[in-house]
C-alpha cells in the first residue's frame, strides 16, 4: 500500500504522515533521506527527530531505500526532494541520469510488501528557480512526483496543514 503526501513547506506533510503511520501500527519505522548540508540542516533534522517517540525506528538512507527490508513495517519516508537532491548532486545535476537512477530505485522499493507513505514537496508551485539547477531539479521533482504519485493507492496534498484526498 503507497500513500502519496505531497505539499509545500511546512505544510503539515511530516506531522500528518506520522500521525497516519501510528493510527496504522503501534511501531512505525521513520526511514530519512536527508544529506546533513550545513547547520540550518542539522537544525532541521534535529527538530524532525524530536517529533518522533520511542514507538518509531529510525532508519538513516541516503539513496538506496531498497536494501532496507520493510516487509510487513508502515514505513514514512521523509522525504523525496531531499532523497532526489542526493541523486542529483551525485550525478553531477545531469537531469536523465538522475530520473533515471531514482525512478528504478524507487520502483526497487516498491517490490517490498511493506505499507508506504512517502512525503514530497510540490516545488513547483512557488517562484521561478532563479539558477539554471534550480529549473533542472524543480523539474525533476516534478516528473518523479509524478512518477509516484501514478503508483499510489491514496494521494493527500497538504495545504495550511490540512490533507485533501486527490487520489
Amino acid at each position: 500500500m503507497l500513500t502519496y503526501i505531497s505539499g509545500g513547506q511546512r505544510s503539515g506533510k511530516s506531522r500528518y504522515a506520522q500521525q497516519l503511520a501510528l493510527q496504522l501500527s503501534p511501531a512505525p519505522v521513520y526511514l530519512a533521506t536527508s544529506r546533513a548540508w550545513d547547520d540550518d540542516h542539522h537544525q532541521r533534522i534535529a527538530r524532525h527527530v524530536t517529533d518522533r517517540d520511542a514507538r518509531w525506528t529510525t532508519w538513516e538512507e541516503e539513496k538506496y531505500l531498497s536494501r532496507r527490508d520493510l516487509t510487513g513495517r508502515t514505513v514514512v519516508l521523509d522525504c523525496v526532494t531531499l532523497w532526489l537532491t542526493n541523486f542529483f548532486a551525485d550525478a553531477a545535476y545531469d537531469v536523465d541520469a538522475t530520473l533515471g537512477q531514482a525512478q528504478q530505485e524507487f520502483d526497487e522499493l516498491m517490490r517490498q510488501d511493506c505499507t508506504l507513505l512517502v512525503i514530497s514537496n510540490e516545488i513547483g508551485m512557488g517562484l521561478h528557480a532563479p539558477t539554471e539547477a534550480g529549473r533542472k531539479f524543480a523539474d525533476l521533482q516534478g516528473w518523479l512526483n509524478q512518477h509516484i504519485a501514478q503508483r499510489a493507492d491514496r494521494a493527500i496534498f497538504m495545504v495550511s496543514g490540512l490533507p485533501l484526498v486527490v487520489k
